[in-house]
């Protein structure tokens, strides 16, 4: 069992979702925010260097093992955007219906709507080791929001397995096919499972 792990998050519903998975094999869980600690800048050009950037730092300023995420929208007909920038697309406010009112903008009448959730997580040890586990979930742009489950773009994003989107799911079944409910699950049979 692992003695403590930082939780590079100043959200406490993710780490909540963190710590209920990671319970079993880490004695103490604490978040970066419950520190006090900085949300680093996130200058990374990739979800995999912007993670390793949040672990790093929280591991650092606490000498002990440190998981962040980064995750993001990446819509095919626009590039891959929003992307790594999908929460910046909602600011100010954490405005999502905003974001998603852009996506459907910028989209116009495409005909291609496909578009992935990606998760990367990254654990950082304080002596420098660091591994990264992606999750992905591919899906299509839903012509308009439905669903009230969720969060950020759940109320557009359909996976290819169903025909709701992720905020008409409860949230038991979304965290099972989920980017960050898939990456978690390999994160846990790679690192703390052995």
């Amino acid at each position: 069992m692992f003695p403590r792990i930082i939780i590079a998050t100043h959200n406490d519903g993710k780490l909540q979702e963190f710590a209920q998975l990671l319970r079993p094999y880490v004695s103490e869980i604490v978040s970066a925010g419950s520190l006090g600690l900085p949300s680093p800048e996130e200058t990374g050009a990739t979800f995999a260097e912007n993670a390793i950037l949040k672990a790093k730092a929280a591991s650092l300023a606490t000498g002990s093992l440190a998981l962040a995420d980064d995750s993001g929208l990446c819509v095919t007909a626009l590039n891959g955007d929003p992307g790594i920038f999908s929460a910046r697309w909602a600011e100010p406010k954490n405005n999502f219906a905003f974001a998603m009112q852009r996506i459907q903008n910028e989209l116009g009448d495409a005909t291609d709507r496909s578009a992935y959730f990606i998760c990367v997580l990254a654990l950082y040890w304080p002596d420098g080791r660091h591994k990264t586990i992606e999750g992905r979930i591919d899906g299509i742009i839903a012509p308009v929001p439905r669903g009230a489950q969720g969060h950020g773009y759940d109320p557009i994003f359909q996976p290819v397995s169903d025909d709701r989107t992720f905020a008409e799911m409860p949230e038991g079944e979304k965290n099972a096919i989920s980017h960050r409910g898939i990456a978690t699950r390999l994160l846990v049979e790679k690192f703390f499972q052995n």
